[in-house]
């Protein structure tokens, strides 16, 4: 196994890892390289060193909002461990905590429940590290994390130190951050710090949340309660990555302006929108999916999921050319039908 690194400081480096085994969608060829890091030094050491071996570097988690190609991967896939939770800041209404990229982002919710702090408990159950949260905004049942967000600590690449961006910095929107556009590439998160609340959740509560709840009789609103319930809906609708593999939400809620509304009332006037002010509106794109009639339909061995139509389960595919084709036919569907261009969500490594 060859080692890297100088200052007396060596790191395991393996080689030829099929990138299938680290990404829950299950496809991609081998990384030329992978190593794991621990501490945000270890991330400054491994990009130093493929600066000077002029090696592309690619950082994930727990590789569910990635995918992977059948080429594989040409440098280093570095795999994000840096473990740490502590409380930075107390008083009469919030706690800070301050969390390690490499934390599993579940846990992190539950500990969090478990403190009785609120903010972050309808982001249960969402596969994925911590460090990964604020890279695309990562939200559910009506929270996202730059509600709650302080400040991330990341390595800067371009400067090749170590920076704290604060949530303005971080420049949030509907599933987007700098660290998907225009400093894609450029920071490797290294810690997370969010400012919690010690107030009870209170309604109104997303609708599917808050229809769930009504269901249930569930009248009494603690975090833990949000939390089991967010847990339940989600197991309904979003399938086990262990078992069968998938990255979740596979496309992205679409946004459409004003303009557009009465031409898609024309076409169905049944289509739900969802208000986000200044004149724009959310299209859930798993609607519009349904209303192309391939839900629960198998496409180049990707199937759409039948409880959830924004959902691609990888029933039989063996290659990314497999989910790419998929993808562009559902993506083509929807524009035939609606003029609406739906997104992929997961980056490609």
């Amino acid at each position: 196994m060859p080692k890297m690194g100088y200052n007396n400081y060596h790191m395991d480096i393996h080689t030829n890892i099929p990138l299938k085994n680290y990404t829950t969608m299950k496809l991609g060829g081998p990384a030329r390289f992978m190593t794991e890091v621990r501490t945000s030094e270890e991330v400054a050491e491994v990009y130093r060193n493929a600066k000077t071996q002029k090696l592309p570097i690619f950082v994930i988690g727990g590789g569910s909002n990635v995918i992977a190609k059948d080429e594989g991967f040409s440098g280093i896939i570095v795999r994000m461990r840096i473990p740490g939770f502590e409380i930075v800041a107390d008083d009469i209404n919030s706690t800070t905590i301050k969390v390690g990229a490499g934390e599993e982002w579940d846990s992190v919710v539950k500990r969090a429940v478990d403190m009785r702090l609120s903010g972050i408990e309808a982001m249960s159950a969402i596969p994925g590290t911590a460090g990964a949260t604020p890279i695309q905004n990562v939200g559910a049942y009506g929270q996202e994390i730059a509600d709650t967000l302080q400040s991330v600590e990341a390595y800067d690449s371009r400067e090749d130190r170590l920076v704290t961006l604060t949530n303005d910095d971080c420049r949030f929107a509907y599933r987007h951050s700098i660290f998907r556009d225009e400093s894609i590439g450029r920071y490797v998160i290294t810690s997370i710090t969010l400012k919690l609340s010690k107030n009870l959740p209170t309604p109104p509560f997303y609708d599917a949340l808050q229809k769930y709840l009504d269901e249930n009789n569930i009248q009494i609103f603690t975090q833990e309660i949000i939390r089991n319930a967010v847990i339940a809906i989600r197991s309904t609708k979003l399938p086990d990555p262990q078992i069968s593999p998938n990255t979740g939400s596979f496309f992205k809620n679409t946004i459409v302006e004003n303009w557009q509304l009465d031409a898609l009332r024309a076409i169905n006037p049944d289509i739900p929108l969802f208000e986000m002010g200044d004149g724009r509106y959310k299209v859930p794109a798993g609607w519009l999916i349904e209303q192309t009639g391939l839900k629960g339909q198998l496409l180049h061995g990707m199937r759409v999921y039948d409880k959830n139509a924004l959902v691609l389960i990888n029933e039989s595919a063996t290659s990314y050319n497999d989910l790419l084709a998929a993808r562009d036919e559902i993506i083509g569907q929807v524009r035939d039908k609606f003029r609406i261009q739906i997104e992929q969500e997961p980056l490609t490594i």
